[in-house]
């Protein structure tokens, strides 16, 4: 566990969009290695956040419910809580029977909510007020300009494995080739760091992405887990990279990834958003597990070699062989870590290595926790279960029909039902499991 008075124990992290959670029921999250039970106050009109922990015989609140007085309720023996923490009621408890209050309190921790986010803050609630929210700036100057696409994705590697991921520009045309990146669109990549101290570091990068045909782009990291990349293209269109990382528990984090838009007239955000934003998540699947495989492997034999590391200059130089500018950013991560004072979870070894088919699961590690996907889903079940007898029904009238118009429109129909039966199957499979061949890879 990391120390109480570091960085990653003195900040505000996401832990899931606002839309996404249910007011009438409390759920669970996990952020630096401690269960938390998240859950609607609806008395004050705010989420809290408590350690998911019932101080009577410890089980996890988040499997309770709230109860009709708006009051966190154990499933184990009914005791409640009000938003502050403080017990309300033990049921087992003889009338008048003096209440330690103290011993019977929840571990509250500070929320805040902001830009369609629930922050939580991971160390000592009377010091959050202090500690500014890591917000983007854009989407607090002026977010009726901007098209926000949003998704999160819980990931099986580090929050500084991802923040490596993220901030390595150069990598885009070979990992994402075929998603969002064109190999041929390769070159040298001359990263420049503009400036750097412990709250993070910015760099520009002045030909930009696909040999400058876009226009240069800046980079922002916020410690512990923002990072912003910033392009403006030469027509005047500028879009963001928002990536938040927030770590679980040693080889697991929380991805939150924000793409703001501007465009300059209100059509082309438009257009983005007709398309259903559990379709949109999907295509975000494919491009985080064109590298997902590789990074939950990498992070395994980078703790190996950082380990083994002696002789001079950083740990991560020592390590890599780090022969190019394109590495800048991923070195600058890496020395401010060791500015202030290590990871998250300084100690802690990483989990056994997973095979194929767990790091490809993505029911649990998103449509669960997502309301567009998890609708989508059942919405798909329904058109699936009901396609097979309409389609079952239009052959028959097909049959009745014989070679008529009605037999015709009867057989098109049938054709549409099994064409929908089909289609239904491969989005609800898409939203359970991804493929392990990355278009990378596809002749």
């Amino acid at each position: 566990m990391p120390a109480e008075d570091s960085i990653w124990r003195r900040s505000w992290y996401p832990v899931a969009f606002l839309k996404d959670l249910q007011p009438d029921r409390p759920s669970a999250f996990t952020l630096l290695a401690e269960d938390l039970v998240l859950w609607y106050d609806s008395k004050v009109g705010r989420w809290r956040a408590f350690a998911d922990v019932c101080p009577h015989r410890l089980v996890p609140l988040s499997q309770g419910r709230i109860n009709g007085q708006g009051e966190l309720e154990c499933p184990y023996h009914g005791w409640c809580f009000n938003g502050e923490g403080r017990c309300t009621a033990i049921p087992q408890a003889d009338p008048g029977a003096s209440i330690d209050t103290r011993r019977s309190q929840c571990r509250p921790y500070a929320t805040a909510e902001a830009q369609g986010l629930l922050f939580v803050f991971s160390g000592d609630p009377a010091e959050a007020a202090a500690v500014p929210l890591p917000l983007v700036p854009v989407l607090e100057e002026n977010p009726s300009a901007w098209t926000v696409q949003d998704s999160f994705r819980d990931l099986p590697y580090d929050a500084l494995t991802l923040l490596e991921n993220v901030l390595d520009v150069s990598h885009v045309p070979f990992t994402h080739h075929a998603t969002v990146g064109k190999r041929e669109t390769a070159g040298p990549v001359a990263l420049e760091l503009t400036a750097s101290g412990a709250a993070g570091f910015s760099g520009l990068w002045r030909e930009g992405p696909r040999r400058g045909s876009l226009g240069s782009q800046t980079t922002e990291f916020t410690g512990p887990g923002l990072m912003i990349h910033d392009l403006t293209t030469k027509a005047g269109a500028r879009f963001q990279t928002v990536v938040y990382a927030t770590p679980i528990r040693r080889g697991a984090c929380r991805l939150f990834v924000r793409l703001p838009f501007f465009f300059g007239s209100p059509w082309p955000g438009r257009l983005l958003k007709l398309r259903p934003e559990w379709l949109q998540h999907l295509g975000n699947h494919v491009v985080l597990e064109d590298d997902q495989l590789f990074l939950h492997w990498q992070e395994r034999v980078l703790e190996e070699r950082l380990l083994e590391a002696q002789g001079g200059g950083t740990a991560l130089a020592r390590a890599c062989y780090l022969a190019t500018r394109s590495d800048i950013y991923v070195s600058a991560l890496h020395d401010w870590v060791e500015l202030v004072g290590g990871g998250p979870f300084p100690g802690a070894p990483l989990p056994e290595r997973l095979n194929e088919l767990p790091l490809l699961e993505r029911f649990d590690t998103h449509p669960r926790h997502c309301h567009s996907c998890l609708s989508a889903d059942r919405r798909l079940a329904v058109l699936r279960l009901g396609s097979v007898p309409a389609a079952a029904l239009a052959l028959v009238a097909a049959a009745w029909w014989g070679p008529t118009a009605a037999g015709a429109a009867a057989m098109a129909l049938a054709l549409v039902a099994t064409g929908a039966w089909l289609q239904a199957g491969r989005w609800r499979q898409a939203l359970r499991f991804g493929s392990p061949l990355p278009p990378r890879n596809r002749s």
